[in-house]
């Protein structure tokens, strides 16, 4: 056993952990730089594979340009999709539009939309950049990406390793059964019944940006 150790650590690289460390500090001092006087922003999730014409890239457009109305920016994964259509509509909209793109085997390029880009190797690195610098999280539909930052946001609040954020599920039929299932959860007692309270449910764009507002504070002179 010792020998096998041995051959371990004789083979290792051990530049190749030393320069990634490097790289993971240029990604985060990178990012908070960029986003440092970002001001109020509001982080939109959801699938990359919507296209446009289906009903939730629509709302997610529709979203875009009603959170910049109402002075916020607009954070996203910067891809296609849902992305792309809360970029967009903040965009057309004269708001601040911020893609935090991340390499992928199947490359995923920066939408025409983003006008504050920034690219990520490490998918905890930019969700660290989600989390600092976003209020409040809107999740629509989407797939394991789109589940993945959403419970991550949820353990940080059920851990309070970040204060009370408010999270956003748009789409009540889609959502209906991840709600059953964190209800079956707490009937198990794996999480509290409270935690299942830690998310709000909602189709309506005017509740969703009402209620990140009443959660945030209010905006009476922004500059987005």
């Amino acid at each position: 056993m010792k020998d096998i150790q041995k051959e371990f650590l004789e083979n290792r690289d051990k530049n190749k952990d030393i320069w990634r460390m490097f790289r993971i500090v240029a990604e985060f001092t990178e990012a908070f730089d960029e986003l440092y006087d970002l001001g109020p922003a509001v982080a939109i999730f959801g699938s990359a594979r919507a296209k446009e014409g289906d009903f939730y890239y629509e709302k997610a457009y529709e979203l875009g340009k009603a959170f910049v109305k109402s002075g916020y920016a607009i954070i996203t994964g910067g891809g296609p999709g849902i992305m792309e259509a809360a970029n967009k509509g903040a965009f057309e909209s004269g708001g601040v539009s911020v893609g935090l793109n991340i390499e992928l085997p199947h490359e995923q390029h920066l939408n025409p939309y983003v006008n504050v880009p920034l690219n990520f190797k490490y998918f905890f690195a930019r969700k660290v950049s989600f989390v600092k610098y976003a209020v409040g999280f809107v999740v629509m539909p989407g797939g394991y990406g789109t589940l993945d930052e959403l419970f991550e946001s949820l353990v940080l609040i059920q851990t309070k390793k970040i204060g009370q954020f408010p999270v956003v599920l748009f789409g009540r039929e889609f959502w209906l059964e991840v709600i059953d299932f964190l209800k079956f959860l707490a009937k198990r007692e794996y999480i509290d019944k409270k935690d299942v309270e830690l998310v709000k449910v909602s189709d309506s764009i005017e509740e969703v940006v009402d209620y990140i507002r009443r959660c945030t504070f209010p905006i009476t002179n922004s500059k987005h």
